[in-house]
């Protein structure tokens, strides 16, 4: 049984608040520090034509705390601070990020990040494009400073394995999706 005492604001930033939670637990008491964040979208983007992911590569201060260099690859991701659908806000992330337009995306699953310190949702879409539908040259918004990959399918797994590029976990659970789907398409074929 869990018992909240009281919720202390630590700070309350743009896209991050820190609180102080104090509860009781099996009659114990207890404190937790809580970065509050938006939950978020993330879209596994393919190009059919070049046959190649779309993902992006930014920098992020965390990380650059870490290790000195704080560029990451990721896939195209937005926070969910907009009253639309999860759906729309992905098409609108696709768009300003990798400067793709596309009129759906499929959603593949979602779960819980940084249980530990902010537990926020993230629900994880795939969507196909070809070179036709690449409407701007993408990069984000305002401030923000976005690199376009395009990762070869055919270097996904050596890409997948290098420790030295700083990955998601959600970049790395939506290939494992994707070799799953290739695998369940190549099993239905070989039935046929």
């Amino acid at each position: 049984m869990i018992k909240i005492e009281k919720i202390e604001e630590v700070c309350n930033g743009k896209f991050v608040s820190l609180k102080k939670l104090h509860y009781i637990q099996d009659d114990t008491k207890k404190t937790w520090e809580i970065a509050q964040i938006f939950d978020s979208v993330a879209v596994l983007i393919y190009n059919v034509t070049q046959g190649s992911f779309v993902l992006v590569k930014q920098f992020r201060p965390p990380v650059f705390l870490k290790n000195n260099d704080g560029f990451t690859y990721e896939l195209c991701a937005g926070i969910c601070d907009k009253d639309i659908s999860l759906e729309q806000i992905a098409i609108e992330e696709i768009a300003e990020e990798t400067g793709y337009k596309v009129d759906s995306v499929v959603k593949i699953n979602s779960f819980w990040t940084a249980v530990g310190s902010a537990g926020a949702k993230q629900t994880l879409f795939y969507a196909e494009v070809e070179d036709k539908d690449r409407v701007n040259q993408g990069g984000g918004i305002e401030n923000e400073k976005i690199e376009v990959i395009h990762l070869p399918l055919t270097k996904m797994e050596e890409f997948m394995e290098d420790e030295s590029l700083v990955k998601t976990p959600g970049l790395l659970y939506a290939f494992e999706w994707w070799k799953n789907q290739a695998i369940e398409a190549m099993v239905e074929q070989a039935e046929i």
